[in-house]
């Protein structure tokens, strides 16, 4: 039986969302990002800080998969979003809402959650 290999960084962001600690880095300039990095993307600034992820953020868009891959067949049908929490946008599944009532702007919680079919860690968005 092989053991799971921590993914690095995005472990232990998915670690401190869990322990409600949850964070993006910012540069200077206050550009906001998610997976943490080293240089910011949009002005190349070195000096980032890691601030605290805010508790609600807004869907910006989102899908319905209805025919997933093979790795995510168990999972379907699932809504994918990407929301806005401050200046750092997060890809998620929503959860807790029926797939049509999931919106442009609706206010979203982010936590840990798992793949039906993997079982994997996955962030999950919880309408407020």
């Amino acid at each position: 039986m092989s053991e799971r290999v921590r993914n690095g960084a995005y472990d232990d962001w998915l670690d401190a969302i869990g322990d409600d600690e949850g964070y993006y880095v910012e540069c200077e300039n206050g550009h906001g990002w998610l997976p943490p990095r080293r240089v910011c993307p949009d002005c190349g600034s070195r000096e980032l800080s890691e601030e605290p992820l805010p508790e609600a953020g807004e869907v910006a868009t989102h899908s319905t998969v209805h025919v997933p891959t093979p790795q995510f067949e168990d999972d379907a049908p699932y809504v994918i979003a990407v929301a806005h929490f401050g200046p750092a946008s997060i890809t998620g599944m929503v959860r807790g809402a029926d797939p049509e009532d999931v919106e442009i702007g609706t206010v979203v919680g982010v936590e840990v959650g798992e793949r039906a079919t993997t079982g994997d860690r996955a962030v999950v968005f919880r309408p407020r």
